[in-house]
């Protein structure tokens, strides 16, 4: 009995001590995982059933989850689902990059899953779908991904009711083949989504459309360590303290061109890794503490406003990976002030264009062995390329292009086998192209176009390169590019030819099946073969047969490229009507052609339009009235040089990128069309030589980018009146208002608000709108169309096929201004030429000119100015032509630098003007009067009338010794003026006085006090 109660009682306790522990029944079944819920899995897969699989990704990593999906199964096992291993509920649906395709709303079975935490729906298709506002109903939602897979519409604020979210990315939703977003998220939007989601650490709003200021409430995200908000249309002053946050290492804000600020002052204990701000309109100075970042790695600010230098402080980045500061308007600066970047080792990335560096590559480039991509193109490098630039072995993409880069490229190309992309476009490098070349089998894109090379390139060899999809040759030396018949490239995408002596079009032409991009100008092609225009080339955004003998290509037009962006056909000899483009056409160059007839009606459906050039053509007619709402997107419109005739049509879009429109050398009339004050982008206008009869245009003044402005030769006439505002005309620096009928005085209140003349430009480049379509990419060159002129310059008529950005002019000649000149013209410190010839001015020249310092050119002529000619002006140090001929000056040519090399016909016309390189010469330089010379009767007179005024005006006693002594005085008279014509005729200081013992002469010398 005992021992059985013992038996029980050990059971007992055995029992109790099972129950204890962490192992036993209880224990085992809470380590297996629950079965998910029935309902959820049925909601799972009628989900899945709303879903076409299409192959919608390009990433390698994605792959159709839900196809492993099966009703016989857990759900909890299915790919992409994740279940709370307690309740069995699913709390992760992961689907990025799942190959989904179809619509969503609302209604969908998704939002059954309630305690979902984690939502990724990113990198599908879902059709334009907007986002279902029943997301605001997954209240536990810490994730949500809605990147990339098409949603549109506005972002529903049920989203800001999230309030456990530490992750939200809706970056990405764009247009096929555009950047154009489908989402937005418009105002209170982004301040309500900082007050309420106060959790947030990574925020990936790229490319959603907001159109709103930065709310300083981001501020207040204490726990944000990534901020994305590349390309939002935002705008006005980003707040600095967002640079502050403790936890931030990320921050990207690039593409919002309208949104300003500046960088602040930096502290050691910020966790920042990576700052983006490329495309920005940040301003200021980069900060030297930018260089105590400990853990940054990456900086850029491409295409920013920072002025000044590129801080040295940057070398004491350590991690310091990638480095953009391209684009920017720092001081010019020596390539060599900057050799602190050739040791940073790490570097893997390094963009250095655009930012006004000049010298010699150094060697030391040489120490950047991880370099991968490198960017020192467009700036002013000279000299060779330093052979330690074969060190660089890890390279893959190399930009050179437009500097002044000479030499050859053989002995430092061999080592880069690694070389992608290889672009020493424009530059000075001469020579053969080197066989080496051919040893980079990882060619994609080889730019060699606008160099010295010569020497005949076989194109056979290019077979080599498999992967080869950009081949640049055009303007170089080159005596032919030789193919054999049945020569097989690989499928191009962008091929350059241009000034290859080519007489007919390549035939391996016919098998290039991808070909986008064909420049063969300036060769000697005649004819263009049928198979060009049926087929063969059907989708090329850009071609350039521009300087070829063309005659006419009427045979095989309509063109039938339905993705045909750029023509140029220019400098040609086409004739009869203008060839009809395709309606997708973007660009349309036919100019310096002999074009017939009037302005064809299909012009006016190009309706995606940048570019419209038929100048200097014999087309006629009236302006079809459709020309004024053309396209939107039209940038320039040139149709100078024809026989068009009529009124300026109106034009009616008011949101137009027009930049650039030249009407000039025309039979216009009319009136200026008011409607150009709605073009808010105008840079360029031009309507000389026509007829246009009307009053100053004052009213283009509220243009806010306008630069040239010229009116020439018209019947524009009356007062310029005052300015309505002082803000008119701020950046116009070309100004011609030449061979008009303008009365009254010249304008001196526009010469006050005329601030881009005010200050001489030192970063030259030439005004010019670049042809890019926008989806273009950074591996094709679209050319550029270069804004060209005719002024009145330095006395001739100069024809400028570019115009320098620095170039500053004012031309007010040949009306009918009268007043004296404004003294505030002295302040336009950047004019390089004024012209006020021929009209009624009054007055001095003022001495203010001679603050002009950059001034090249200055014609006054034929006016009523009078008194001296100013001193001050022998100081314009780049003067090299003057005419102030036929106005009313007196006194003496300044003399010294410039001023000594003006002919007779700079002065002429002016009677009482006088100087030693001119025919009418002064008196020695002893004489201080600055009076004519006596001798000179034809221009002056009696000499012995003159100069006896001033012996009775000096020497008032001498009459009265004349009357005593009777005539003997006279005698002394004519010795006296004889002698003193013979010496202002050979001013020598060593030529003895004419009687300088003579009783006349003591007489005289009595008579002097």
């Amino acid at each position: 009995m005992a021992s059985s109660s013992c038996f029980y009682m050990s059971i007992h306790f055995l029992f109790l001590y099972l129950s204890s522990q962490p192992i036993g029944a209880h224990n085992l079944s809470r380590s297996t995982k629950p079965l998910c819920l029935e309902e959820e899995m049925s909601a799972l897969l009628q989900f899945k059933e709303r879903y076409e699989i299409t192959n919608a990704s390009d990433d390698p990593l994605a792959r159709p989850k839900t196809l492993s999906w099966k009703n016989s199964r857990d759900c909890c096992s299915w790919d992409g689902i994740e279940c709370d291993e307690n309740t069995g509920h699913v709390i992760v649906l992961d689907l990025g990059r799942s190959f989904l395709y179809g619509s969503i709303d609302n209604n969908s079975t998704l939002f059954q899953l309630a305690h979902l935490e984690k939502l990724n729906l990113g990198d599908n298709h879902f059709n334009y779908s907007q986002i279902p506002s029943r997301v605001g109903d997954l209240s536990r939602l810490t994730h949500l991904d809605l990147s990339a897979s098409f949603f549109s519409g506005q972002v529903p604020t049920e989203i800001f009711k999230l309030t456990r979210l530490v992750y939200l990315n809706l970056c990405c939703n764009l247009k096929p083949y555009h950047d154009r977003s489908l989402l937005e998220m418009k105002a209170p939007g982004l301040r309500s989504l900082a007050q309420n989601l106060t959790s947030l650490e990574e925020l990936l709003l790229g490319r959603v459309d907001m159109s709103s200021q930065v709310p300083t409430t981001l501020a207040n995200l204490s726990s944000l360590r990534r901020l994305d908000m590349d390309s939002c249309d935002l705008h006005g002053v980003f707040p600095s303290a967002i640079f502050h946050l403790p936890k931030l290492r990320y921050l990207s804000v690039p593409g919002n061109v309208h949104l300003t600020g500046s960088l602040p002052m930096f502290n050691s204990s910020s966790p920042l890794e990576e700052l983006q701000l490329s495309g920005t309109s940040f301003s200021g100075e980069i900060p030297a503490s930018i260089g105590i970042l400990p853990s940054l790695s990456s900086l850029d600010v491409i295409g920013c406003e920072f002025l000044g230098s590129i801080p040295a402080s940057l070398a004491n980045l350590s991690n310091l990976k990638d480095l953009a500061v391209s684009r920017n308007p720092f001081t010019a600066q020596s390539i060599s002030s900057i050799s602190w970047v050739w040791t940073k080792k790490k570097l893997t990335y390094l963009a250095l264009q655009r930012i006004n560096l000049y010298g010699e590559i150094p060697p030391s480039i040489g120490n950047l062995s991880q370099l991968d991509w490198l960017f020192l193109n467009n700036n002013q490098l000279s000299g060779a390329i330093p052979s330690q630039l074969m060190n660089l072995t890890q390279l893959t993409v190399l930009y050179l292009r437009n500097n002044q880069l000479s030499g050859s490229i053989s002995s430092w190309l061999m080592n880069m086998t690694q070389l992608v992309e290889l672009d020493l476009a424009a530059n000075k490098f001469h020579s053969e192209i080197p066989s080496s070349i051919f040893q980079l089998q990882n060619l994609a894109v080889l730019c060699l176009f606008e160099n010295n090379f010569s020497g005949t390139i076989e194109l056979d060899n290019f077979h080599k390169f498999e992967y080869l999809e950009v081949l640049q040759l055009s303007s170089n030396r080159l005596l032919s590019c030789m193919s054999s018949a049945n020569l097989i490239l690989p499928q191009l995408d962008n091929l350059g030819l241009g000034s290859c002596n080519l007489s007919e079009f390549p035939t391996f032409l016919q098998n290039q099946a991808d070909i986008q991009w064909l420049d063969l100008s300036d060769n000697n092609i005649r004819e263009v073969p049928f198979w060009v225009w049926n087929g063969s080339l059907n989708h090329m955004i850009y071609l350039n047969l521009s300087h070829n003998f063309l005659t006419s290509l009427d045979r095989y037009y309509p063109m039938h490229a339905s993705y045909s962006y750029t023509i140029d056909l220019s400098h040609n000899m086409l004739k009869g009507s203008p060839p009809e483009a395709p309606l997708s056409t973007m660009s349309y160059i036919v100019s310096n052609n002999n074009l017939t007839g009037a302005l064809p009606a299909w012009i006016c459906n190009l309706s995606s339009a940048i570019t419209l050039d038929l100048s200097f053509n014999s087309l006629t007619g009236v302006l079809p009235i459709c020309l004024g709402n053309i396209s939107e997107s039209l940038m320039v419109l040139n149709l100078k040089g024809n026989n068009f005739y009529g009124s300026i049509p109106e034009l009616s879009v008011r949101e137009t990128q027009l930049t650039m429109i030249d009407l000039s050398d025309n039979q216009l009339e009319g009136n200026l069309s008011r409607s150009l004050a709605n073009c808010k982008k105008l840079e360029f206008i031009n309507f000389a030589n026509n007829l246009i009869m009307d009053t100053f245009p004052s009213w283009l003044g509220s243009l806010p980018e306008l630069h040239v402005l010229i009116l020439r030769s018209n019947k524009f006439h009356g007062v310029i009146e005052r300015p309505k505002s002082s803000h008119t005309f701020l950046k116009l620096r070309i100004l011609d208002l030449s061979s008009n009928a303008f009365i009254g005085k010249l304008p001196m209140e526009f010469f006050q608000s005329w601030n881009a003349m005010k200050f001489e430009m030192r970063n030259f480049a030439y005004m010019h709108r670049d042809l890019d379509p926008p989806i273009s990419d950074s591996l094709t060159y679209y050319g550029q169309y270069d804004f060209s002129m005719i002024v009145i310059y330095k006395g001739l008529n100069r024809y400028y096929q570019k115009i320098p950005d620095v170039f500053t002019i004012i031309d007010l000649s040949n009306n009918l201004l009268k007043g004296e000149i404004p003294s505030t013209i002295g302040d336009f410190k950047g004019l390089q030429g004024l012209n006020l010839a021929n009209n009624s001015l009054t007055g001095h020249i003022p001495s203010s000119l001679g603050n002009l310092t950059a001034l090249e050119s200055l014609d006054l002529s034929q006016n009523k100015l009078t008194g001296q000619i100013p001193q001050k002006l022998i100081e314009l140090g780049f003067l090299s032509f003057l005419n102030v001929s036929y106005n009313n000056l007196t006194g003496s040519v300044p003399r010294g630098k410039q001023f000594d090399t003006f002919s007779n016909d700079s002065f002429e016309g002016n009677s009482r003007l006088c100087g030693e390189f001119i025919s009418t010469k002064c008196r020695d330089s002893a004489d201080k009067s600055g009076q004519p010379s006596a001798y000179q009767e034809e221009d002056l007179g009696s000499p012995i009338e003159l100069n006896w005024k001033i012996v009775l005006m000096g020497y008032g006693s001498g009459l009265v010794i004349g009357v005593v002594i009777g005539n003997a005085f006279i005698s002394w008279k004519h010795d006296w003026f004889e002698g003193n014509a013979k010496r202002r005729r050979r001013p020598s200081r060593r030529q003895p006085k004419r009687g300088r013992n003579s009783w006349s002469s003591k007489l005289f010398n009595l008579c002097r006090y």
